[in-house]
């Protein structure tokens, strides 16, 4: 069995059940363990460890942190001191790493070779779609980059070079959107001084696929560009992206020009506090935030 439950309350996973779920390889979570101190927290005496919600709501913040960007040394900081937990129930669907796919792409990757990378992408785009490609292929491929960068300390032009690649391919197929189910389009931002938006060119693209429009005002959004935005196009949804803490103040969308029909406020990335946002709704991953924005606009 790979989930069991713990005297009625916690439900706990083995590293295998744990990689599906998030979407990495199971060598990546004992890599995480062994160098970060990111493992299992609950052990008992002849049994392997095994995961538990709040383990795993600290390995899907490492997951989304560097899928963004982020170091993976500085994500392990941030992920180890957050706190809070992540129920089975939330996450419904199951990834299986295409580690042979991904080995291709890192190849390709060494020799700058991006017509090899785009053409992959996008053959992969077309036969599984945005959410499963960005799982199953994007995020673990960016992450194996992020953590040879940190062992050699040398190839940060290998993970520019695949960033790049993947929004012009993103941006392909956000501009297929011909004749959408929305009148009036989703707005999309990073705001504040947040930097990484590549998850958003992603939303972008697999809404797209949904017949969602959007319109995406990309990186280091100020207030009065959102709020500008708002008033001019009267969107059934607005996701906020904050990545980290010092972008996710709350009074940006409690600040927001009051339109009619109010559109859905939703809010995305690790940066924003569940807390002092319950006026709002959060959405943790690509999917939640595509299923949301789908009820915004009637689908």
């Amino acid at each position: 069995m790979t989930i069991r439950a713990v005297k009625g309350e916690a439900e706990l996973l083995t590293v295998a059940a744990v990689a599906r779920r998030l979407g990495v390889a199971p060598a990546t979570l004992r890599t995480w363990d062994r160098r970060y101190g990111l493992g299992p927290s609950t052990h008992e005496a002849g049994e392997h460890r095994r995961y538990c919600p709040a383990d795993l709501s600290k390995l899907m913040l490492m997951r989304r942190l560097i899928s963004a960007g982020v170091a993976p040394a500085d994500a392990a900081e941030q992920a180890k001191a957050a706190k809070g937990e992540v129920s089975l129930e939330t996450i419904v669907r199951e990834f299986e790493v295409r580690e042979d796919v991904i080995a291709g792409i890192k190849k390709a990757l060494q020799a700058f070779d991006t017509d090899f990378i785009e053409e992959t992408l996008r053959s992969e785009l077309d036969s599984h779609g945005v959410e499963l490609v960005w799982h199953e292929i994007i995020v673990p491929t960016l992450i194996a980059i992020g953590e040879d960068w940190e062992l050699s300390g040398v190839g940060i032009e290998i993970e520019h070079t695949f960033s790049e690649t993947l929004k012009k391919v993103f941006r392909e197929r956000s501009l297929s959107c011909d004749l959408p189910v929305n009148p009036h389009p989703v707005v999309i931002a990073a705001i504040g001084e947040e930097m990484h938006s590549l998850p958003l060119h992603a939303l972008e693209a697999a809404l797209c696929e949904r017949g969602i429009k959007s319109h995406f005002l990309g990186a280091r959004t100020p207030h009065e560009a959102v709020a500008s935005t708002i008033t001019r196009l009267a969107p059934p949804a607005v996701f906020l992206w904050a990545l980290l803490p010092a972008n996710a103040n709350p009074d940006f969308y409690r600040q927001l020009p009051n339109v009619r029909p109010a559109p859905r406020i939703l809010l995305g990335g690790p940066g924003w506090d569940g807390d002092k946002c319950s006026d709002a709704i959060l959405v943790h991953g690509l999917g939640s935030a595509c299923e949301e924005i789908s009820r915004a606009v009637g689908l």
